[in-house]
């Protein structure tokens, strides 16, 4: 019975945490719900703002290997086991490439911004619950910033500022 109890116990304080990272202790918990208003903007506006631009973009494309497992970066990438990402920030979810995406997604009702990018990757299934991508995470902010700051280069649908990896 004790073990039941501490089991729950340990479940009650997981579900009701605050933070996903010793970063984000006290802050609370972003999910698409709670997302808010999403500012949007261009990638090279998103990677000139401080915490992007300070990230370790090279670091972010190694940790990018996780993603193009499923998805594709390039312009004329086609969708894998999920949509590909070239120009996907500032679109809304669900509803970007001709990918099948699930319930979750193709219902989902956010923009893809950097600051939905960093809760999605923090626990995809927390943020939006339903979705059907098997993934983790990235426990620590850093990563995240890493990744994203990698990812807003690598997928710009701009054509004065990125190749497409």
């Amino acid at each position: 019975m004790r073990v039941i109890a501490i089991t729950l116990a340990i479940l009650l304080i997981t579900a009701c945490s605050t933070g996903d990272t010793p970063e984000g202790e006290g802050a609370p918990v972003l999910t698409a719900t709670t997302l808010g208003q999403q500012e949007v903007m261009t990638n090279r506006a998103w990677s000139d703002a401080q915490v992007y631009a300070i990230a370790d973009a090279q670091r972010g494309e190694l940790l990018s290997a996780q993603c193009r497992a499923c998805h594709s970066l390039q312009r004329d990438g086609d969708d894998i086991i999920g949509p590909k990402l070239f120009g996907f920030f500032g679109k809304p979810t669900g509803r970007f490439s001709t990918f099948d995406y699930s319930a979750g997604l193709a219902n989902g009702d956010f923009i893809w911004t950097p600051r939905a990018l960093d809760a999605w990757l923090a626990n995809p299934g927390r943020f939006l619950p339903g979705n059907k991508m098997v993934y983790a995470g990235l426990l620590y902010a850093e990563d995240r910033n890493a990744l994203i700051a990698y990812l807003l280069q690598a997928t710009d649908d701009d054509d004065t500022s990125s190749s497409g990896e």
